[in-house]
């Protein structure tokens, strides 16, 4: 018979499957990073975002823990990459490999991370300005509503968010991971950063 949610066992239990969201999207981040190492446009790749981050506990969103206020580890919707462009000509390449390194981490060790769970930031190099995110789309344009915002598709593959604004904050220490530097020959495993041990350890 399956532990009651509130019960003790019932929230260590939901407190792994939270920390598994964790592991599963740093994973994730290590894939589609791996994937694009070797493309010449890619300068360097960070992981940011609550995935990125020692997790903390909070009143989670979903009943009956919200009803008896009980805190839980921080639930990680998706994964976020920050990543440094030389050129913007080869967006929909990108987009591919990292289609592809999900789809292999699916079938290799029954990962699933889909292409719409993440977001990738596009920034430009010597300056860290945002310039749009990855479109997941396989076209350009989609003909779907979100392709109607202005400068969306300008440059093809790179997506606008309609009164989106990016905070030069994201980058700071402690909450971004640079996962692979070009120019400093950086490379790290999100895989590798800390989780507590159990659900309910910190």
């Amino acid at each position: 018979m399956a532990a009651r949610p509130t019960s003790r066992a019932g929230i260590e239990e939901q407190n792994g499957l939270l920390l598994d969201q964790y592991r599963h999207f740093r994973i994730a981040a290590d894939a589609v990073t791996a994937a694009w190492r070797l493309h010449p446009h890619v300068l360097a790749v960070s992981l940011i975002g609550s995935v990125a981050r020692e997790p903390w506990k909070e009143v989670p969103r979903f009943t009956p823990y919200r009803r008896a206020r009980i805190e839980l580890w921080h639930e990680c919707k998706d994964l976020d990459l920050a990543v440094w462009l030389s050129d913007l000509s080869d967006l929909n390449v990108l987009r591919r490999k990292s289609a592809a390194a999900l789809r292999e981490l699916m079938e290799r060790r029954r990962i699933g991370v889909a292409a719409h769970q993440i977001d990738i930031f596009i920034l430009e190099p010597g300056t860290d300005r945002y310039l749009g995110r990855l479109c997941s789309f396989n076209a350009c344009p989609k003909g779907k509503l979100e392709c109607l915002v202005p400068g969306c598709g300008e440059t093809r593959f790179l997506r606008r968010h309609e009164e989106f604004e990016w905070w030069a904050d994201t980058l700071a220490p402690g909450r971004a991971v640079r996962l692979f530097d070009r120019a400093t020959g950086i490379s790290a495993k999100a895989a590798g950063l800390p989780l507590p041990e159990t659900a309910e350890s910190g």
